[in-house]
């Protein structure tokens, strides 16, 4: 059991609007683990900080995440979810509604068959068969 938080999750620890603590709300569901892809999204922000301080400031944050939560590799089979979920979203008639990062994310909680915790529901919640939990 575990379950995939999703970068925005973090976001909003970083802007105050929610406390890593709170994920204990969470633990029937087994162990957290992020993404590949977050760790990604998360340096993102730190190479894109408007000033030093800023910059300083992300990198330790996301250095405190990255060694407290195992991350799941982008894998194969990941690979193979991830090209399902998102030729969902290419046939005509859809939209996307979630970007590229966001449906890899939920690629890897389906591969490894976890729920995804996201403050970003209404673009999950359009992956087919993904359980989402908001914080």
């Amino acid at each position: 059991m575990g379950i995939v938080i999703d970068t925005n999750v973090f976001i909003d620890v970083e802007n105050a609007r929610y406390e890593l603590e709170e994920l204990g709300r969470f633990s029937e569901y087994g162990d957290t683990f992020i993404s590949a892809v977050t760790v990604s999204e998360l340096y993102l922000g730190v190479h894109l900080a408007s000033d030093d301080a800023t910059r300083i400031r992300r990198e330790a944050f996301v250095e405190s995440i990255i060694s407290a939560i195992p991350v799941l590799p982008f894998t194969e089979e990941v690979a193979r979810v991830y090209s399902r979920v998102y030729a969902i979203f290419l046939k005509p008639r859809s939209k996307l509604g979630s970007n590229v990062h966001d449906l890899q994310i939920a690629a890897t909680a389906l591969a490894y068959g976890y729920p995804v915790l996201t403050s970003n529901e209404d673009d999950f919640k359009k992956v087919p068969g993904l359980e989402v939990l908001v914080p």
